[in-house]
């Protein structure tokens, strides 16, 4: 786990490297990698790289040449079957010099050129600059575990780094509000194709790469998520051995390590999971960690010790407090580079640090829920969409229209639950998806934002992106659809807390469930080996029987609890007026005050609105330290 980013300036640009540049991008991602550094600059052409020793401690620097130093590159991520393709390379006259991947990555390059990301199983956002070709070849992994970015400039220079930050250290653009990512940001938890909040910045998105070449860039998918045509037919049984094999090896896999590593355990099922995988295959305990808060309801410890127990791990715990929470806050919106899209961050960066006191590299569970239906927004979606559509088959327009208005007219929370059904929506995925789950939906934004913003945004949908990943998937299943879409998006966003949150404490961070051969095996599953009456990842539950104590086996999915509303109603309610309904906020013209005062009034009264008023504060905080350039 590394931070990488270079320079390739065009010939008609008629600009030369300042190494001195390069090194500032270079170490204002220090966090990603504390170890050692290094850089390579030619004239028109830098790279360079912060590294986290993990694999090959003493070799493996970077940037790192091939054998006549035709060939450089610069690497964050791992391939965990690097070593399978050693001896075939070294057959073909490829000549190593260190025990570690970025130099197979190298020598793939060499000889298969941009197929080479076929060959690799793990993650990663690598590039290679070809001195001969006078091409840079830049790629990250399938699922997008590790983050990319760009700014292509006017005269066709090109900037790269895994962080925003270090683009804007080199002033490859000046930090403006994108806009156009402004609808999608505030439905969703963060953009949903290859555009950023900022202005000029995009992301290389997963399962794509990116050649530049004469001050032109052409991207080009190689990965898709496939799930048709199904895998033939056979016993529940027969796919739950096979699942859980793939999963087994998956988790072998990434126990490739040079250092300490560990896991967080939560207690739920899929940390629970990769801890029963693990423990059998580890000379001594593995280590733990946990994070929670003082309320009970907020903090999945008991659960947690169960799992630990069973599996005895040397387990470690860390209690945060709000003051903890609400000071990290801006830090934290500084290393994310956007608004964070999850309370749940905050949490995931001091667990994060727990770790770093013992170890370098930790499992996690993201990626459970995507690829097997974990989340309740799936069931219901299928439910509804499927009463809908015989809703609207068999009842009159002017008798739902009768309903519809019926419902209007009905108590608060009764309300607020039937205008979220097909007695008041119509049965599309949009209606009853898309706009269902977003965190301020289109009536919503309609009311939040201004006048101004909504003449400069235009018609924009804040699903644009969602519905064209719907229409490109080989999906026929409606489920298979929602995880394809999600996969896409909301998993990325997942990803990029994962990864910019365990990485501001300089820990690597690795996702078992994410491995694509096991991805690429669970998305052609039937649906029942996914959801199953009101059981959702029944495949999973099925594989653990036996293994996971049934306290977690057997309990329902939480997410993870942070009692923010409660907070922002009392004692942190001052972030709310200084964030949301202060006059500097107001200044920005972004949003109809009138509604803001009208949104928190509803959240002090008792609505739910913890995520929208999270979202507003993330916002502000990121003006201020990015747009405003505003220091903590």
């Amino acid at each position: 786990m590394c931070g990488i980013n270079g320079i390739i300036y065009s010939e008609r640009s008629g600009r030369t490297v300042d190494a001195e540049l390069l090194v500032r991008m270079r170490d204002i991602l220090h966090h990603r990698g504390p170890d050692e550094a290094g850089t390579f600059v030619d004239k028109n052409v830098g790279l360079a790289h912060r590294r986290l020793s993990i694999v090959d401690l003493k070799s493996g620097q970077q940037p790192m040449f091939n054998a006549d130093r035709s060939c450089v590159i610069t690497y964050n991520g791992e391939v965990y079957n690097h070593a399978d393709y050693r001896q075939e390379l070294i057959e073909k006259g490829y000549c190593y010099t260190t025990q570690s991947d970025t130099e197979a990555i190298l020598h793939l390059y060499e000889e298969f050129g941009a197929d080479c990301v076929h060959k690799l199983r793990g993650m990663f956002a690598f590039a290679i600059w070809n001195k001969d070709k006078k091409e840079l070849f830049v790629a990250r992994d399938r699922l997008g575990v590790k983050p990319l970015y760009y700014v292509l400039d006017g005269d066709g220079s090109l900037f790269f780094a895994s962080e925003i930050k270090a683009l804007l250290e080199a002033k490859a653009v000046t930090p403006q509000l994108n806009y156009n990512a402004l609808p999608d940001q505030l439905a969703n938890h963060g953009t949903s194709y290859d555009e950023t909040l900022f202005t000029g910045v995009k992301r290389l998105l997963p399962g794509h790469f990116l050649i530049w070449k004469d001050g032109e860039i052409r991207l080009e998918k190689y990965w898709d998520l496939e799930f048709e045509p199904k895998h033939e037919d056979r016993s529940d049984a027969d796919f739950v051995e096979e699942w859980r094999e793939l999963f087994r090896k998956s988790v072998e896999l990434r126990l490739m390590s040079d250092v300490p590593l560990g896991m967080f355990l939560s207690g739920g099922i899929d940390s629970s999971a990769i801890a029963a995988m693990m423990a059998g295959m580890v000379d001594g305990p593995i280590k733990t960690f946990s994070v929670g808060f003082a309320e009970r309801e907020a903090n999945e410890f008991e659960f947690a010790r169960i799992a630990s127990k069973r599996f005895k791990t040397d387990h470690h715990e860390i209690t945060i407090t709000p003051e903890q929470f609400f000071a990290k806050l801006p830090d934290l919106v500084w290393h994310e580079d956007e608004p964070l899209g999850f309370e749940a961050s905050i949490p995931l960066y001091f667990v994060s640090k727990l770790a770093e006191q013992h170890v370098k590299v930790v499992l996690t569970g993201e990626g459970s829920d995507e690829i097997l239906g974990g989340y309740g927004r799936y069931a219901k979606a299928l439910s509804l969409l499927s009463y809908g559509e015989k809703y609207e088959s068999y009842t009159p327009r002017f008798l739902r229209d009768a309903v519809r208005s019926g419902v209007g007219t009905l108590p608060g929370s009764v309300n607020r639950k039937l205008k979220r059904t097909f007695l008041t929506l119509d049965a599309n995925i949009e209606d009853l998806y898309l706009d269902n789950f977003a965190i301020f939906n289109k009536s919503m934004q309609a009311d939040l934002l201004s006048d101004e913003t909504k003449a400069r945004i235009g018609d924009s949908n804040p699903y644009r992106h969602l519905h064209n990943w719907l229409a490109k998937t080989d999906a026929e299943d409606l489920l298979d659809k929602l995880l394809y879409a999600d996969t896409k998006t909301y998993l990325h966003e997942l990803l990029m807390k994962q990864d910019q949150m365990s990485m501001a404490a300089s820990v690597e961070s690795r996702v078992p469930f994410l491995d694509h051969k096991l991805v690429e095996y669970t998305a052609k599953l039937p649906e029942r080996m996914k959801i199953r009456g009101r059981t959702t990842k029944w495949i999973l539950r099925e594989a653990m029987k036996g293994i996971l104590p049934r306290e977690i086996l057997d309990r329902p999915k939480m997410g993870f609890p942070v009692p923010l509303g409660r907070w922002l109603r009392n004692e942190y309610k001052h972030l709310v007026d200084e964030y949301v309904l202060s006059d500097r906020t107001s200044a920005r013209g972004l949003f109809n005050s009138d509604h803001l005062k009208t949104l928190v009034a509803s959240h002090n009264a008792g609505e739910d609105h913890t995520t929208r008023l999270f979202r507003l504060i993330n916002i502000e905080i990121w003006h201020r330290r990015f747009i405003d350039g505003e220091v903590n």
